[in-house]
């Protein structure tokens, strides 16, 4: 007769103990690998930057045309490798090579690897740290990051608290590191947001999944068909669109076109209240909009936020862009109205709701 895996009195403490250890062991493999990619990634793009910078410096001719040279890598590095290599993305390179010149220790022959060593924290950072225009300040984030184990989070958090400056006016510098050296809960990244990271993503050319709640995608699906489903004045462009302002990384649910208002119609979801918050990222969405996705025979772009909770649904559209009050007014005659569209999240919500009751019970 086989004895019992675990004790009568204790069958679960044995077991988590071993999950525990399980765990802690696929999360270290799960930042190991992250790390490994940033490393790579970041090399790589650090060896770009240099060859820009060489084949600029090689030839007069090219320096005076620098930034078609970088516009032209940007447009075949995409149509060839897919995302990542962006107009911006590649001057970034440029930039990086330009701010972190290892020229003494790295000869032109050198492989990732030798390269890599040279720069242990992730692309995200470095990226976060170019913004720092003070390089005595970029030196001191880049060293304490290094020495206090800093994630992406906690550097970008001590350099909008201007850690730096407050270090250099303290009559207690030793007590000042010590502290700022101290992680916050909000400053932690899991092992599966750093593998998700956009930039590895792009790196790796893999698809940029997110993980939603299966209501939310019921809901925008929904949603989609709801809109063409008005009338032939919505178009469809795009869902989960990706922007990049600065640092950060958002992303649309989705993208319309209006051909009577000949407008973007930039549409967020949320699941839950709807807040403040929602009304300034929307404004941050717009002006986005504005400066990269619209062309210059269209209007303003309009953006409608729908929130939905247990007991309320709520649509809001963000118009306060438009130059005047003649087009708002116009935007709201073409447009659907509110009250329809929070009465059509609140039903498809309780039949999405009432669907899973009934997929549970059979």
């Amino acid at each position: 007769m086989k004895k019992p895996i675990f004790t009568a009195d204790k069958p679960d403490a044995q077991y988590q103990a071993i999950f525990s250890d399980v765990s802690r062991i696929v999360d270290a493999a799960r930042q190991s690998a992250a790390r490994s990619v940033n490393a790579v990634m970041t090399a790589a793009y650090w060896l770009i930057g240099r060859h820009i910078v060489e084949f600029e410096q090689s030839d007069e001719q090219r320096a005076d045309y620098g930034e078609e040279i970088v516009e032209r890598l940007a447009t075949d590095l995409s149509a060839q490798y897919g995302r990542g290599f962006s107009t911006r993305n590649v001057w970034n390179m440029k930039a990086f090579y330009l701010a972190w010149p290892i020229l003494q220790t790295v000869s032109a022959e050198s492989s990732l690897d030798s390269v890599a060593s040279h720069f242990p924290l992730p692309w995200s950072a470095y990226m976060r740290l170019l913004s720092v225009k003070n390089t005595h300040a970029r030196e001191f984030y880049e060293t304490e990051a290094l020495r206090g184990g800093w994630s992406v989070r906690q550097l970008d958090r001590q350099i909008n608290s201007q850690f730096y400056e407050r270090t250099a006016l303290s009559k207690n510098k030793a007590a000042m590191l010590t502290r700022g050296r101290k992680a916050r809960p909000e400053d932690s990244v899991l092992p599966e947001e750093e593998i998700k990271d956009p930039f590895v993503l792009e790196f790796l050319d893999l698809k940029d999944e997110y993980s939603e709640s299966d209501l939310e995608e019921a809901l925008i699906d929904h949603l989609e068909t709801f809109l063409l489903e008005l009338g032939g004045d919505f178009c469809f462009m795009g869902r989960q669109r990706r922007l990049r302002v600065g640092d950060e990384w958002y992303r649309v649910d989705l993208l319309f076109f209006h051909r009577r208002l000949r407008s973007l119609v930039v549409i967020d979801l949320k699941i839950g209240k709807f807040t403040h918050a929602d009304a300034g990222q929307m404004h941050l969405y717009l002006n986005y909009a504005r400066e990269h996705w619209m062309h210059d025979d269209e209007n303003p772009p309009v953006g409608l936020i729908l929130c939905s909770q247990k007991d309320e649904a709520v649509a809001r559209y963000a118009l306060d862009g438009l130059p005047n009050k003649v087009m708002a007014a116009e935007y709201k005659t073409a447009l659907p109205d509110e009250a329809t569209l929070a009465a059509e999240i609140d039903r498809t919500r309780q039949a999405l709701s009432r669907r899973l009751l009934l997929g549970e019970k059979t």
